[in-house]
């Protein structure tokens, strides 16, 4: 190491043993070496100490770290630390002189003497303003760079794009998103989808609700929207068609049955009859339609004209409706009068339940008061080709009927989240026999009804496995006035069973010709010699 100190001058090795130098530096004189306030050795700092070492013949070997008892200097010290903060250090019985700065080296080599703190500020102050100015110019020239290049702006389509994106990502309740990176698909979409008019943006949107391959989160444009809202709050704007899953011989669907008309609604003033088929809609056949599309379809603006070809037995028709506004009763009811053992005769009361609107509840206890005043003494609750509806209308009318017990576990990819049950305050009809009916059309909310009356063994349930959709919806409107249709969580019912794409397993199965018109069903439960007549099968009988 390269030292500046009296005759003779020293020279450490890595002993740190002082030995005499060649007479290079004979005529030096010892001078002190000054050195940081602040602790050094074996600390984390940046800011490191080196010298230069020459070898015997006075050629310069390198820059070498030097070693002083535990701790070391690792490397050579940034002239940015002030200079005026160094006072004297001496180590044992000798005195050295170390370079603060790498830049600095060559001129403590030669000029063998030591520069006082306001002399080395003076000659390190140019480099650094130098320096400073330099970073200064390159940090001016970054700036304008990326001030001149291009912004993406987002355009009011994006926004409706990301509006939609942000609602799934919030409210969907797989946050796996069907096993895909949703925050990569969103920066995909915006560069690569076309979003140039609304038609673009709504067909974007759709294309990616489809990646997660959920037939009930979907999108509605605003019409739709609009029409599904408002068959919710007890009115709707179109037909006036309650339909559902016919059952052909082999079992399958062929087209979707006409369940009910609207009294004064357009489809009853044409003609349409239950158990009429419709088997196509605007030219598009309801062959392998699902209830939903169906729906969306037959709804629509107010005035607007739909499509239908209708086949009541052998006849087909082709039939032009004008969709209006049309209030929604969703119950109807009778009194059947069933032949029992001996002369006594049953008093049955029939509640059919094709929604669940805002006014179901109150429409099933209003007919449960009705056929109790005509003193029956059982119920048959209708829900086949019940399609569902409100899920809070669900859980009110399951309170009607039991008085104690869960009606449905809410459930995550984590599993129960939220419990739903009754302290039997609501109840209004928990002790009469009760048989339910349903089918592969009753779906949602009338499973969860269903499951919640057979897990609490409170009805006896008669049909075929349900439709087996055991996930629950929501609603979002975007600002555009479309709207979302988003799972927002999947259920169980009180046994613990999940029914997704399986089902509520009924007790019993129907007979093949069991009607859906009340009036023929009412026939069918008196007369024993019926082929539609439950036979051997009670029907409140387990």
């Amino acid at each position: 190491m390269e030292l500046l100190a009296s005759s003779p001058p020293f020279i450490f090795n890595r002993n740190l043993k002082p030995h005499l130098h060649t007479p290079k530096f004979i005529n030096s004189q010892v001078l002190l070496w000054k050195f940081r306030v602040s602790r050094i050795v074996g600390d984390g700092f940046q800011n490191r100490l080196l010298s230069l070492e020459y070898d015997v013949n006075g050629g310069r070997k390198g820059c070498k770290s030097l070693k002083i008892g535990d701790g070391a200097f690792m490397s050579c010290s940034s002239f940015f630390q002030p200079f005026w903060k160094l006072q004297s250090f001496t180590s044992r019985s000798w005195s050295l002189l170390l370079c603060t700065g790498a830049t600095k080296f060559r001129e403590c080599a030669t000029s063998h003497k030591v520069l006082n703190w306001k002399e080395r500020f003076k000659r390190h102050f140019f480099v650094l303003f130098f320096q400073l100015a330099i970073g200064m110019v390159l940090i001016m020239s970054l700036s304008v760079a990326v001030s001149k290049t291009p912004s993406w702006a987002l355009t009011e389509e994006n926004l409706i794009f990301l509006e939609a994106w942000r609602t799934i990502d919030r409210a969907y309740f797989d946050k796996t998103f069907n096993g895909q990176s949703w925050f990569r698909y969103r920066e995909n979409a915006l560069r690569n989808e076309p979003m140039n008019t609304r038609e673009e943006t709504y067909m974007a949107i759709k294309k990616m609700l489809a990646t997660l391959d959920d037939p009930f989160t979907r999108f509605l444009e605003p019409d739709k929207f609009k029409s599904l809202r408002s068959g919710t709050q007890g009115s709707l704007t179109g037909v006036g068609l309650s339909i559902g899953y016919p059952t052909g011989i082999d079992g399958s669907p062929s087209g979707l049955i006409v369940i009910s008309s609207s009294p004064g609604g357009p489809a009853e003033r044409a003609g349409i009859m239950p158990g009429d088929v419709i088997l196509s809609i605007d030219n598009t056949s309801t062959e392998t339609m699902g209830l939903y599309d169906a729906a969306e379809r037959l709804q629509g603006p107010e005035g607007s004209l739909v499509e239908l070809a209708i086949r009541n037995g052998p006849e087909i028709k082709q039939v032009s409706l004008k969709r209006e506004r049309v209030s929604l009763n969703p119950v109807k009811s009778r009194l059947c009068e069933v032949q029992s053992s001996g002369k006594d005769r049953s008093r049955i009361g029939y509640i059919k339940l094709t929604s669940f609107n805002q006014n179901a509840s109150g429409a099933v206890k209003e007919a449960i008061e009705t056929l109790r005043s005509d003193n029956v003494n059982a119920f048959v609750l209708d829900l086949r080709n019940n399609s569902g509806g409100s899920f809070p209308e669900g859980i009110e009318i399951a309170k009607i009927w039991l008085d104690k017990g869960v009606i449905v576990y809410i459930c995550d990819s984590r599993g129960v989240r939220d419990i739903y049950e009754t302290d039997g305050s609501n109840a209004i009809a928990a002790s009469e026999p009760l048989a339910v009916l349903v089918n592969k059309g009753t779906a949602s909310a009338s499973e969860i009804l269903a499951g919640a009356l057979k897990d609490n063994k409170r009805a006896v349930l008669f049909g075929e496995p349900t439709f087996g959709k055991g996930k629950i919806q929501s609603v979002f409107e975007l600002s555009d006035g479309s709207g979302l249709a988003v799972t927002v969580a999947r259920y169980e019912t009180p046994a613990h069973t999940d029914i997704d794409k399986v089902g509520v397993i009924p007790d019993h199965p129907l007979p093949t010709s069991f009607p859906f018109d009340e009036d023929e069903l009412c026939r069918c439960l008196k007369d024993p010699a019926s082929s539609c007549n439950l036979g051997s099968v009670k029907l409140f009988s387990r």
